[in-house]
């Protein structure tokens, strides 16, 4: 039996991560959950955005990849991933459910992406357009992986 595989598709936003991960779900026939229209989803419920609806989408995404990965079948993640905790929260499910772990990391450089960013319009609810200033703030923010992508 082929090994369940979490795919997880990291890097800032507007570098092509929904892109990547959307092609790639239809290519491989896998569920893809994307943690900004889960966080849209809970602002629409009524809660104010926050660190904590960041954190809840974060947590369905895990919670739903879970219940596939637990039947054995494989699945893709598409978020930033900016810090520590959250991928080692890919880290410990893949443990739990003896999956594969893949990373890819879009990065690109800073022209096209100030670019996609400039001329990105997403419109999802409670969530605002990213700006380039939103960009080079989470830039700082953002943690070099160690793993191997």
């Amino acid at each position: 039996m082929k090994k369940s595989q979490l795919i997880i598709i990291a890097g800032l936003p507007g570098s092509g991560k929904s892109t990547v991960a959307e092609s790639l779900a239809e290519n491989l026939a896998v569920p893809l959950f994307s943690v900004d229209p889960i966080e849209s989803s809970i602002i629409k419920s009524g809660l104010k955005r926050s660190f904590e609806t960041g954190l809840a989408a974060y947590l369905v995404a895990e919670a739903l990849a879970g219940e596939q990965l637990k039947r054995g079948l494989s699945v893709i993640i598409d978020a930033v991933n900016p810090v520590q905790e959250a991928r080692d929260m890919w880290h410990n499910l893949v443990r739990k459910h003896h999956a594969t772990l893949i990373i890819i990391e879009c990065v690109l450089e800073r022209e096209l992406h100030q670019e996609r960013i400039e001329s990105r319009i997403r419109n999802m609810h409670g969530i605002p357009e990213v700006t380039w200033e939103n960009i080079e703030n989470r830039r700082k923010q953002y943690l070099p992986w160690k793993e191997e992508r």
